[in-house]
């Protein structure tokens, strides 16, 4: 079984004995309840990992660790980017967990024209935490060195202007014209995916993201939801850039 991830401070990621407190100490001496001996790892969320194994644990959230290697994974390439738009429920938790889980790179939360859920004021500011809550839980549950951005709520023309930066975009669309899983990527760079609502993305939104340079790429014959539509689609890019290989 692969040693359990922490998110920590980076002055803990060096070699020697470090102490580990606080919510990610409490939860590795209360909650997981590990004990010496135990291989652990260390991240910062940006790429660095110590790795070590447990020396003590103390009170309720002192972990003692003996860091023995510390390491920085390169960057992902092609990096990618999952245009997210607001799903009802806690139907955007799941797709940010999935999606983190699965391997994205960052999720941009849109307000689109047909999205039911609105973020707005202090609901919306709660609602971009738990986003990004969740993906700090689940790429520790993935064991992943980086966390996710989580970009705030972008409108309809901030995504467009990422789009026309972007190495490959491609809009999630039933009706796209060719399939995902054969069109050509690019080895590097930026690859954009934009999953619509529950309603379907707009025409005013599709020519706008057309405009721009991305273009309507369907996914197999059946439709997905919005929370199940891009954690297929950024397994679907991963396997066929190589970064699953």
């Amino acid at each position: 079984m692969t040693a359990p991830v922490f998110l920590a401070d980076s002055a803990l990621l060096r070699e020697g004995t470090v102490v580990l407190e606080g919510p990610e100490g409490r939860h590795a001496v209360s909650v997981r309840r590990l004990h010496p001996g135990e291989e652990v790892v260390l991240t910062d969320g940006s790429g660095t990992g110590a790795y070590g194994t447990v020396v003590a644990a103390e009170g309720k959230d002192h972990l003692k660790i003996a860091v023995t290697a510390v390491r920085t994974e390169p960057e992902p390439t092609p990096r990618i980017t999952v245009v997210q738009a607001l799903p009802k429920g806690d139907r955007g938790e799941l797709a940010v967990e999935t999606m983190t889980e699965t391997g994205v790179d960052a999720i941009v939360p849109w307000d689109a024209a047909r999205g039911i859920t609105r973020w707005k004021g202090e609901r919306g500011l709660k609602s971009l935490t738990k986003w990004r809550s969740t993906a700090r839980e689940a790429a520790k549950q993935a064991r992943r060195l980086r966390v996710p951005e989580v970009h705030d709520l972008a409108s309809t023309k901030q995504v467009a202007a990422l789009l026309k930066d972007a190495s490959f975009a491609a809009i999630l669309h039933e009706e796209g014209s060719e399939p995902l899983a054969t069109t050509p990527l690019p080895d590097s760079g930026d690859l954009i995916l934009v999953v619509g609502p529950e309603g379907g993305i707009s025409p005013e939104e599709l020519d706008l993201f057309t405009t721009a340079g991305a273009g309507a790429f369907r996914l197999g014959p059946s439709v997905l939801r919005t929370s199940t539509a891009g954690t297929a689609a950024v397994a679907l890019l991963l396997a066929r850039s190589g970064r699953w290989s």
